[in-house]
């Protein structure tokens, strides 16, 4: 079952917000799914797995489609039977509560809840 999370907003940081911290973004991350963690307290990475390279490519092109719909695009890597996933806000240089919600996204397209 996918988080909450994924039923809000998409919203841009605005000028001269700073990037959460790790007190902020803890909640946050509380609420994904258990692929993903934060790295540096810069960004949100998580490795997705699948049974072969046709569904780890459709499942990019899912999330490609999204990050246009939301114009919010991760790091991509995609390799026989498994996505990785790099996540943040690059206008402020660190994470935004966006990041989390496309996250949760997603997680909910891995589930199949969408």
């Amino acid at each position: 079952m996918s988080s909450p999370l994924a039923d809000e907003p998409v919203e841009p940081a605005d000028e001269g917000t700073e990037p959460l911290t790790d007190d902020e973004y803890a909640e946050y991350l509380d609420a994904l799914g258990p692929a993903w963690e934060v790295v540096d307290d810069h960004h949100l990475e998580a490795t997705y797995e699948f049974d072969d390279f046709a569904d780890a490519l459709a499942f990019t092109n899912e999330i490609g489609e999204l990050a246009e719909e939301e114009w919010h695009h991760p790091d991509i890597h995609l390799s026989w039977g498994e996505v990785g996933v790099e996540m943040w806000s690059h206008d402020i240089g660190g994470l935004h509560e966006s990041d989390f919600v496309m996250a949760a996204r997603m997680d909910r397209i891995y589930d199949g809840d969408d």
